[in-house]
């Protein structure tokens, strides 16, 4: 069958460039695109805001997860996160985000909460998403798997000029602080940690361009849908 659609998964490190090369997927297709992560990262802005963060409240965010409600809603080929009806794009990258999520994000409530709707998503395919455990956990009969990963001082560095841009100050030191504690709470929690599944096709972003790893990606997808 020509053109079938299909659900592609993209996992692997923070800012290793996975949701930049899933939308550019996304817009060649006409597919989906949902960054999982700005979904974890939406409910910590959440638990943040209503003052629930702390471990000592957690039971209270975890009683709260029914009134979170998350909407990926695109504008002019523009596609934003909206929580509760308003849009969080930039609040959810701000730094004391980066140094909550990866924590609530080892909450086993919040985890199936997000899950299920995740899997919402797939239900008629046609689908690219990015994070941790997409490959693994969320699609793992996804017909398309990748797993990025790069240095963590070449992570750094992508992260320190993005935030710069958006007008975030934190020092390279403190991004570079900040990935490496993602990097062990993520590879070592011990629900659903970060790790390659064993059908993706791993690929290595440190020395190559935005282009020459969307050429690598097309290549194995265009053999999928055609």
């Amino acid at each position: 069958m020509k053109n079938q659609k299909i659900i592609i998964a993209l996992d692997g490190y923070a800012s290793t460039g996975k949701s930049t090369q899933a939308k550019n997927i996304a817009k060649k297709l006409d597919y989906i695109y949902i960054d999982s992560g700005a979904m974890y990262r939406a409910v910590t802005l959440y638990a943040i805001r209503k003052n629930i963060l702390d471990e000592s409240k957690i039971k209270i965010l975890i009683k709260s997860l029914d009134d979170i409600n998350i909407e990926f809603i695109r504008n002019n080929d523009v596609q934003k996160i909206y929580l509760n009806g308003k849009e969080v794009e930039n609040d959810i990258r701000k730094s004391i985000v980066n140094s909550n999520v990866s924590r609530l994000a080892m909450i086993p409530e919040v985890r199936n909460f997000l899950l299920s709707k995740q899997r919402g998503y797939g239900k008629n395919k046609g689908l690219v998403m990015d994070g941790r455990d997409i490959g693994t956990v969320v699609f793992p009969n996804a017909e398309c798997k990748f797993f990025f990963i790069a240095t963590q001082e070449v992570r750094a560095k992508r992260r320190h000029l993005e935030q710069y841009k958006k007008g975030n100050l934190e020092t390279y030191d403190q991004v570079l602080k900040n990935i490496v504690e993602r990097d062990r709470i993520d590879s070592n929690r011990s629900l659903n940690p970060l790790k390659k599944s064993s059908d993706a096709i791993e690929i290595d972003v440190s020395d190559l361009t935005e282009n020459e790893v969307f050429n690598k990606i097309w290549e194995h997808i265009s053999k999928k849908i055609n």
